[in-house]
């Protein structure tokens, strides 16, 4: 099974940003552990803060991944592009926010790409993004 994870804007600063919210542990730590855990998975990352580098990825992956981990971070509230984008593709994605977006600001309680994704787990940290890898495991063979 085929995997990638994609992280948007300021997600690069995991570790180091807002440690209350998001942790301290980098993106690159966290992924170099799921790697592990998930050896049998061909776990991809991408990262960018470039709303169409974004999308240009999930065009790339959607057609020859099996599933995308998409946290939009704060294009999740503003993208109509990626929101189109990912109902452009044939590859599942599944919505990850490491917060609760319901538990913050009233602007973050909406996400524009929601109705294109198949599910959203949101609120459990990094273990999200595990879960995440778990689901579609699990949902592979149904």
């Amino acid at each position: 099974m085929k995997i990638i994870i994609i992280n948007g804007p300021n997600l690069n600063l995991l570790g180091k940003r807002e440690p209350e919210i998001y942790g301290n542990m980098s993106f690159e730590e966290y992924f170099d552990s799921l790697k592990v855990k998930y050896s049998e998975v061909d776990l991809h990352y991408y990262q960018s803060n470039i709303e169409g580098k974004l999308i240009d990825k999930i065009h790339e992956v959607g057609f020859s991944f099996d599933a995308i981990l998409l946290n939009a971070g704060g294009y999740t509230h503003t993208s109509v592009a990626l929101s189109d984008a990912i109902a452009s593709v044939k590859t599942p994605v599944l919505e990850v926010h490491i917060s609760n977006i319901y538990k913050r600001e009233e602007f973050r309680h909406k996400s524009i790409i929601s109705k294109e994704c198949i599910g959203m787990i949101s609120g459990l940290g990094l273990i999200g993004y595990e879960l995440g890898v778990n689901y579609f495991l699990k949902t592979k063979n149904s």
